[in-house]
């Protein structure tokens, strides 16, 4: 505890760092403010907090921190940037002008968050007319007209857009990755009040199945630090040069690729087009077929939506990970740097090599990835409250260990520069940033 509080001490001593914490505190809470401000033109009175609490929208809600069932400004928080960024991502690996600009350095970095931005805008209307239309209930809403729905998406798209500013803001003069310190924090938001719905429901009779949650939720936190930290290490030896009278090489380095280099965005992916089967339920809802998949498929709980969610997972992370990590570019920096794997000849083997550990090791950490995804249904059934379930794996947990890692890496930065003692004595604390495999 001692040691705690003087980390604490120096953490604050640093005044650089002390800067950028209290920046980063004052730029959540005007964010969770702002998720309190409710939309012109819709009674506040009227809104029921309730609604939506379960299903695909209930998630939804609980990923935002609330602001979705407030019916505010920031209703569609920062999800329509990531959207975005996840389609421009995905246009620089397979349209050739968006590789090219990839590759320009920071000239085309500015130029692809330009379109993400462009592309930001245009989302937000799509999704922001949506969810005027069929996320509200029509009665809160004082005078329904085309000026609401014009004045409320433009809100809506500002709000956004201030989300996205912020977000930016925070990673400039703050501590952390500015866009999932806003996820983080809407996530966590809900945390207390889930923890308090469950103790009540829980206590006095089922208080020692409440403890046995407590001690599960711990075991499952540890396995997903493992599976963000875990990798496997390719021995990389690079050959010794004479460059003048002097010798340089002869090192030893290694090729660390991640159990799960895709991160969480196969669920991001997966939980997106989850969505298409309650919309193909409402194309087809007289009939008996649209009846099914409404009632199965917009139950995130059920076991059909958990079975079809793990093989998409599945899918996705073998996807996403071919996509981003291109072992014949490893193979070729390698041997433009005199770098080979021992036992291996540089060039199309050392690839083929990279390739087959890549895909070993794939496999379980997909498996892993799809198991803690679909915990939460697992464990609904198994008698915890739906709200609290979420904080039981899925999205919302990966997160929340990904930016704390990330987070306390920064901070034991800045204190090892300053010649502090870092922030553990076993070790570094390692972020999901210090595993890249390129």
């Amino acid at each position: 505890m001692k040691r705690f509080f003087q980390t604490i001490k120096n953490i604050f001593s640093i005044e650089d760092l002390r800067v950028r914490i209290l920046n980063t505190i004052g730029f959540l809470i005007i964010f969770r403010l702002g998720s309190f401000i409710v939309l012109p033109g819709i009674d506040p009175n009227l809104l029921d907090p309730e609604r939506n609490s379960g299903g695909i929208l209930g998630y939804l809600n609980n990923f935002l921190g609330g602001a979705f069932n407030n019916a505010s400004i920031f209703a569609l928080g920062i999800m329509p940037y990531i959207s975005a960024s996840i389609i421009v991502q995905l246009l620089s690996f397979a349209v050739p002008y968006f590789q090219k600009l990839q590759k320009e350095g920071d000239s085309g970095r500015k130029r692809l968050n330009q379109y993400t931005r462009v592309l930001t805008i245009f989302i937000t209307v799509f999704q922001g007319y949506s969810y005027l239309k069929g996320a509200i209930d029509q009665s809160v809403i004082i005078n329904p007209g085309t000026f609401f729905y014009i004045s409320s998406v433009v809100l809506l798209i500002a709000g956004t857009m201030f989300c996205m500013w912020l977000g930016e803001r925070i990673t400039d003069k703050g501590i952390g990755n500015g866009i999932s310190m806003l996820i983080m924090i809407g996530i966590v938001s809900r945390l207390p009040i889930s923890l308090l719905g469950e103790i009540s429901d829980k206590f006095p009779g089922k208080a020692i199945f409440f403890i046995v949650e407590l001690f599960v939720l711990f075991a499952i936190v540890v396995a997903v630090i493992a599976l963000t930290q875990a990798t496997r290490r390719i021995p990389i030896q690079y050959a010794k040069q004479v460059i003048g009278n002097k010798l340089y090489g002869g090192k030893r380095d290694f090729i660390p690729l991640k159990l799960n280099s895709a991160g969480v965005m196969p669920i991001i992916f997966a939980q997106a087009l989850m969505f298409f089967p309650a919309l193909i339920a409402g194309i087809w809802r007289d009939s008996d077929f649209g009846a099914y998949m409404g009632s199965t498929f917009s139950d995130p709980y059920s076991w059909q939506y958990s079975l079809l969610f793990a093989i998409m997972i599945l899918v996705f992370t073998f996807f996403y990970t071919a996509i981003t990590i291109n072992s014949n570019d490893i193979a070729d920096n390698l041997k433009r740097n005199g770098g080979f794997v021992p036992g291996v000849k540089p060039g199309k083997q050392t690839a083929e090599f990279i390739d087959t550990v890549l895909s070993r090791i794939t496999l379980p950490g997909a498996i892993f990835l799809a198991a803690i995804a679909v915990l939460p249904a697992f464990a609904v059934t198994a008698g915890v409250g739906q709200n609290f379930a979420q904080f039981f794996g899925g999205t919302s947990l990966l997160i929340l260990v990904g930016v704390v890692l990330d987070t306390l890496q920064q901070i034991e930065s800045y204190l090892l520069m300053r010649h502090y003692e870092g922030m553990m004595k076993s070790g570094r604390v390692k972020g999901r940033s210090q595993f890249a495999a390129a």
